[in-house]
């Protein structure tokens, strides 16, 4: 590509696709959200904007126009000061939303956060999922300007609604009664996601089937290891754990549940919560500022485990109730389109090229 001398600012002649490289290590670790927002994101450009965009995974042989670093490995750090690149970073988590998640010595944490910080600084954008976090990186000094915000985005060809009859089968291979009020959770099994409440309203819900799909997926240094351990091997009689399940396999979960039972503390954009509203399954949600801007308050939410054992039970024995919030997850489905997500992903990819392409021209002047 270049810019048409006369104009050089303003015009760009498609001579070549222009070449994004994707850098992750997301998929080394099953089971957690950011192997699956990477995966959606890579696919949606793949399928979407084929026309304009090349897409390489991990290749450090070519010479990229764009590299988009989903992951903060050290390694990527290196590569990201190829300065004639446009350099993207995604923002999935900060510093303090790993409190809860891993167990990391303190000097050992603080060397991290600064690393991680350093590296969101060394980037010409930053891409967060949810714009609650841009104050959050600001107040660690990055550049407001630089900090962009596009939603994940879940492909409503792998997560549908299926027929009676296999989500009857779905049921009798789980174990799960036909007739059983289903009540979903997903995710890592750690404290920051609210197992503990999870399991604790299942104790006082005895008539309701209770599952997590999600386990250890970072083994023992996962925080509250030993205790949460504990009780996956001995939860109660209606709550199962699955463990870690293939993503591909997520779908008939959802199609299983009837709610999607999320108590976290601290998340950015559960991937979780796009899976299941893909199917209009209703949201029961931890009250947390960072959903507002988001879900548009299209979800049933609570504070404490009594708070959420009074939703689920409007849910389960409410039909109007559960005809709204059914609606109210089919509406969010709705919004977070594809066709609304890649146009952002088109128009911000071919912003940063531009911006890029200009700062080395002003370069050479």
């Amino acid at each position: 590509m270049r810019y048409n001398n006369k104009d050089e600012r303003s015009v760009i002649f498609m001579e070549d696709k222009i070449r994004i490289i994707m850098y992750s290590s997301a998929d080394k670790v099953d089971g957690q959200g950011v192997g699956s927002a990477y995966e959606e994101q890579v696919n949606l450009i793949k399928e979407g904007a084929s026309d304009i965009f090349e897409v390489g995974i991990n290749n450090w042989i070519k010479t990229p126009d764009i590299q988009h670093f989903h992951t903060v490995d050290p390694t990527f750090y290196v590569k990201m000061q190829n300065h004639k690149a446009a350099n993207i970073a995604y923002c999935h988590f900060l510093p303090d939303t790993l409190e809860g998640s891993l167990k990391i010595p303190a000097p050992l944490l603080n060397v991290f956060r600064s690393y991680l910080i350093q590296f969101y600084k060394s980037a010409d954008r930053l891409v967060v999922v949810n714009p609650s976090f841009i104050d959050a990186l600001v107040e660690y000094g990055i550049d407001r300007e630089k900090i962009y915000y596009i939603p994940n985005y879940v492909s409503k060809e792998k997560f549908y609604r299926k027929s009676d009859d296999e989500c009857a089968t779905i049921r009798k291979k789980y174990g799960v009664a036909k007739d059983a009020f289903v009540v979903l959770g997903a995710g890592q099994v750690q404290t920051r996601k609210g197992v503990l409440d999870f399991v604790n309203v299942a104790k006082e819900m005895p008539d309701v089937q209770f599952v997590w799909a999600g386990g250890f997926s970072f083994g023992r240094i996962t925080d509250g290891y030993e205790e949460l351990k504990k009780l996956q091997e001995n939860p109660p009689e209606n709550c199962k754990f699955l463990g870690i399940v293939p993503r591909e396999e997520m779908v008939d979960l959802y199609n299983m549940a009837d709610v999607l039972f999320v108590p976290s503390y601290n998340e950015l954009f559960p991937m979780t919560i796009l899976e299941a509203v893909n199917l209009h399954v209703p949201l029961v949600l931890r009250d947390l500022d960072l959903y507002k801007d988001i879900l548009f308050d299209r979800y049933m939410h609570a504070n404490d485990n009594d708070g959420f054992k009074n939703c689920l039970l409007k849910l389960k024995n409410d039909s109007d109730v559960y005809a709204k919030y059914q609606n109210e997850s089919r509406l969010l489905s709705e919004f977070y389109s594809k066709e609304h997500v890649l146009n952002m992903w088109r128009e911000f990819y071919l912003s940063a090229y531009k911006d890029k392409q200009e700062e080395l021209l002003n370069k050479k002047k």
